[in-house]
């Protein structure tokens, strides 16, 4: 009898890997299939704006279905919106500063806010079809998700290095080339840090607006939000742990299949000069590389698309001709003017009809509104000096340590991921039940929708240090204090000014729910303007909920021309790493 070869074997071992893998993929791409399929046939149905709620445990695979479905079109939109968004701010010069302030003030602006026009337009935009109310509930997700990546990429491209930039002008890169080689990859580590805590203010904006009310309309969709939102009200507690285990679930798994993986991808773009000793892994990420299918057909296709346009673009005048660097801004497009024009008009218009709206605002109103901005805004700061005196060190600490890292980081994660919408049902039912209001408590509450977006910038910008600056100090024995005030505060400060600022406009966000919530049959609030918001869409008052949007977008903007855009510009210039 005759054995087989051992390099037979080995041969046949090597070659099953693969095809279990490509298996697995061509399973993944046909589930994804059924998903579209069996979306589309939900959202084409006629229009059900309140939708039952089970507190089985049976449908919560369903419900979870629908939520998934909900965030992920909302992630894709708002990556295409940051990306776009950023990259027009930090290249046009004269309108810069007009749409920082804009993003600055979008993402303070409470998620209800947004809810009336938002749901009243969409319903009216798709009449007769499920899709109307779907796209609303989506676009409010958008909202939780969106801010935070453009601020992320806007502050990536100002910070490239002066030399990477005239190096691809030398080279004479097209902008097409410049923004595939050199920007998106610079910017690859915030964003994927920024993309984990966007995900959870999106399950933030998703568990408070699958289940809301609008003046004498009721809209209840299924998911996972209006799940735990029905057993909060109830007072059923197996039910609201079992929706909460759900999401826990859902956020452990995207931790391990998708942030990891793209943690460990995204470490590759890291800027230095020196290859890094420590190498971040992902088992998926490994699996996939080994996959014959997503090996070969992405770079076929890509090839296809790539080279002609290459091609064609080395042909154009941009590529022919390098100009300095200081000569890339030149005039502004037509288009720009037009789009200027265009949203000068329809703020005008607004602002007529909002001066209308106002009529009905009394003075004893406004008295209260301005009462709830001061201590509203004494709250949101209180919240954002906590969470800065924790996230810095903790942050710097996982990010320079690979060891405590991989302890570390995938906790972060799975704490960060897991809404705090999720959580705030729990700790109000413990306030009821210990007669506590929520005057302080409402900043342990912004703290849950707060501290993440400093920590995973904190995170991100202690990965991106160069590994060869760190071994020079090393080298040269710097004290922890100069480590610290040379190094490690200079490296973070773009990042840290990223999340200081996104942190604020969570904090803003989590005060509707801090400030005002029902638990039980009863009515939880404090004096703030989070609570005269939710109030307001509780009865339908669009002239008060009007006002208080307009005191937030007030003290945004001051606070952006006092603190944040000083702060910014010192990123830009003096703590920009460059030769």
């Amino acid at each position: 009898m005759n054995l087989p070869h051992p390099l037979a074997r080995s041969l046949v071992t090597v070659r099953k890997g693969p095809f279990f893998i490509d298996l697995g993929v061509a399973a993944c791409a046909l589930a994804a299939f059924f998903a579209v399929v069996s979306t589309g046939v939900y959202w084409f149905q006629k229009p059900m704006p309140v939708v039952p709620i089970s507190s089985s445990v049976s449908v919560l695979p369903l419900y979870a279905f629908y939520s998934i479905v909900r965030m992920i079109i909302a992630y894709f939109l708002s990556l295409a919106f940051a990306v776009t968004y950023g990259y027009i701010a930090a290249y046009n010069a004269r309108v810069e500063p007009w749409m920082i302030a804009v993003l600055d003030i979008l993402q303070s602006i409470p998620v209800l806010s947004f809810l009336p026009p938002v749901v009243l337009a969409m319903v009216a935009l798709v009449p007769g079809h499920q899709l109307g109310i779907e796209m609303a509930v989506i676009f409010l997700i958008f909202t939780g998700q969106s801010w935070n990546l453009a601020f992320s990429f806007y502050t990536s491209l100002k910070t490239i290095p002066r030399e990477m930039l005239e190096a691809s002008r030398i080279y004479r890169y097209s902008a097409w080339q410049r923004f595939w080689q050199l920007e998106m990859p610079f910017s690859a580590i915030g964003l994927v840090w920024n993309s984990i805590v966007s995900v959870a203010g999106g399950w933030f904006a998703l568990i408070f607006c699958e289940t809301f009310t609008m003046g004498a309309r009721n809209f209840q969709l299924p998911g996972l939000g209006s799940y735990i939102q029905t057993a909060t009200n109830g007072g059923d507690v197996h039910a609201l742990l079992a929706g909460i285990g759900a999401v826990i679930v859902i956020v452990v798994a995207t931790d391990q299949q998708v942030w990891r993986p793209l943690i460990a991808w995204s470490d590759k773009f890291k800027f230095e000069q020196v290859e890094s000793a420590d190498e971040v892994k992902s088992p998926i990420l490994e699996l996939i590389r080994h996959s014959k299918i997503c090996q070969t057909l992405p770079g076929k296709i890509w090839s296809r698309i790539e080279e002609p346009l290459y091609e064609r673009l080395a042909q154009t005048r941009e590529c022919r001709v390098v100009k300095p660097l200081d000569a890339q801004a030149g005039k502004t497009s037509p288009v720009l003017y037009a789009l200027a024009a265009a949203g000068a008009l329809a703020v005008c218009w607004a602002a007529a009809q909002a001066i209308l709206m106002l009529k009905s605002v009394t003075l004893a109103d406004l008295r209260l509104l301005l009462e709830g901005a001061a201590a509203t805004f004494l709250r949101v700061n209180a919240a954002l000096l906590i969470s800065a005196a924790w996230t810095i060190p903790v942050g710097v600490a996982i990010g320079l340590n690979l060891r405590l890292a991989r302890v570390v980081q995938p906790v972060a994660q799975i704490m960060a991921s897991v809404p705090a919408t999720a959580f705030f049902p729990v700790l109000l039912i413990g306030l009821v039940k210990l007669g506590g209001g929520l005057g302080i408590g409402s900043i342990a509450l912004m703290l849950l929708g707060t501290q993440w977006y400093v920590l995973f910038n904190v995170i991100a910008g202690a990965i991106a240090i160069p590994s060869d600056l760190r071994e020079v100090a090393s080298l040269y024995h710097f004290t922890r204090w100069q480590r610290w005030t040379k190094l490690i505060l200079p490296g973070i400060f773009p990042y840290l000014i990223t999340g200081m600022v996104t942190a604020s406009g969570g904090a803003w966000n989590a005060s509707v729910m801090a400030e005002y919530s029902h638990v039980q049959g009863a009515t939880l609030q404090t004096i703030g303007l989070g609570a005269q918001i939710d109030a307001a869409t509780d009865s339908g008052s669009f002239s008060m909920l009007l006002m208080a949007t307009m005191m937030i977008s007030l003290m945004v903007v001051t606070m952006n021309r006092l603190v944040w855009r000083r702060l910014y510009r010192l990123a830009e210039t003096r703590f920009k790493l460059e030769s």
